[in-house]
């Protein structure tokens, strides 16, 4: 019999959450909120803010594909997302929650898809979406926020303390405020870390001068533009970035419809709005949490919290993917997890803290209907201490998108330092 699942939110606490993600009366979201505030201090002393955003500049653009990193935060289940329902050892570690194969989409001999993706299957079968299955970081590490860090520092061994994401901007350049935004939260994750610039917003809607007096709005932007002229040379320009960035967005067309309702959908709809607006966005993160199932997985129905966070991510995607049409074909997305569940449910019918997990990638260049990397097995002796082993170190697949769809140059030494590429055969060219 599936484990009972108690109800659970699409966003915010999570009733089943494990301690780590409850400290002291504080969420994780809440924590990283309280980074987010420091990290906002001190652009105050290297740059600008406007409207609660943080922005400055960026250098040349390059023709390339926008890059939408959607982190799924929590530790998302692979193994009930992209199901390997053709390994016999499934059953045995799960038989109380593995998704029942007659349910699955089957796109080969080993794996099917969560039915809850079914918004998506269009996009699989027309090749535009695929997977990547047994990926994860090169080493385990089952703290939420101790395998974020990693993942977005994404340079393990090394000295180097900025985010990937930074990195990716400060060798690529962009040209524009906006080349790299992260939209749905003020929170800066650690991928964005560093020297380079970033727009972090909550919304296009609330990026903006805000005024509350009787002076017009262009006065205040004659005045922070006058008053910053005098800084250092890297101040002034953020502010004058920022300021063109507010008046932009405030001139940018209209969102388009069927996103679900609430911040993902939103928060895609957002870059989308950026995308078809050209203004020189090379990559926009999204957050999309509350992945941290102690519960609720199984049986795919309804209301189960399994079932109800990935239907809002289908659903999300198949609306963003709708609403950019032909210009998909320069988009791509990815979905990242700090880590997956363990291979066996636990004696409360749940799963702890694992490792291997399964990604996402959609977009016009991507080589899509099928599951990529190697598959390990869940056989024990081909387990990682009980977890999926990972063959495929997450950084492959970023490596690969960077250096074939989004034109970003030095991957491996600029960005990934220390990384021999890997490809997986997963973008295509053109």
């Amino acid at each position: 019999m599936p484990p009972t699942t108690a109800p659970h939110p699409a966003t915010g606490t999570c009733p089943d959450a494990c301690s780590e993600t409850t400290t002291a009366g504080l969420s994780r979201r809440g924590l990283l909120r309280m980074a987010a505030g420091a990290a906002l201090g001190a652009a105050l002393t290297t740059g600008t803010t406007l409207g609660g955003a943080r922005v400055a500049v960026a250098a040349t653009a390059a023709p390339a594909d926008v890059l939408v990193v959607l982190s799924l935060r929590g530790g998302m289940d692979g193994l009930s997302l992209v199901v390997p329902s053709g390994d016999p050892d499934l059953q045995r570690w799960r038989p109380g929650i593995a998704v029942p194969g007659s349910t699955l989409k089957r796109v080969d001999g080993m794996f099917g898809l969560h039915p809850a993706l079914a918004p998506l299957y269009p996009l699989w079968d027309a090749g535009r979406l695929g997977a990547v299955h047994a990926c994860g970081m090169p080493a385990a590490n089952r703290s939420h926020f101790e395998a974020m860090e990693e993942m977005e520092e994404a340079a393990p061994g090394s000295h180097l303390r900025t985010g990937w994401i930074d990195r990716m901007v400060g060798v690529a350049g962009g040209g524009s405020a906006f080349a790299a935004t992260q939209l749905g939260s003020t929170a800066a994750p650690a991928a964005l870390r560093g020297p380079a610039p970033e727009v972090v917003a909550q919304s296009l809607a609330t990026l903006g001068i805000q005024v509350d007096d009787a002076l017009p709005l262009s006065a205040w932007e004659s005045a922070l533009g006058h008053l910053h002229r005098s800084e250092r040379p890297d101040v002034a320009a953020a502010t004058q970035a920022g300021l063109a960035a507010a008046a932009r967005a405030g001139a940018l067309p209209p969102a388009g419809a069927g996103y679900p309702a609430g911040r993902l959908g939103t928060a895609l709809a957002d870059v989308a709005r950026l995308v078809r607006a050209d203004v020189g966005l090379r990559v926009a993160t999204v957050d999309h949490g509350n992945w941290d199932m102690h519960s609720g997985l199984g049986s795919p129905e309804p209301g189960r919290w399994m079932y109800d966070q990935v239907a809002t991510l289908a659903a999300a995607l198949a609306a963003f993917a709708a609403d950019l049409g032909p210009l998909l074909s320069r988009v791509v997305v990815v979905t990242l997890s700090e880590f997956g569940r363990r291979a066996q449910q636990n004696d409360s019918g749940r799963v702890d803290h694992g490792y291997g997990n399964a990604v996402l990638v959609l977009g016009g260049g991507v080589v899509g209907g099928r599951v990529h990397g190697r598959w390990p097995g869940l056989a024990a002796d081909r387990l990682v201490d009980g977890d999926l082993a990972v063959t495929t170190d997450y950084r492959q697949v970023l490596a690969e998108l960077l250096s074939v769809r989004c034109a970003v140059p030095s991957v491996t030494t600029s960005v990934f330092p220390g990384l021999v590429a890997a490809p997986l055969g997963l973008a295509r060219r053109g």
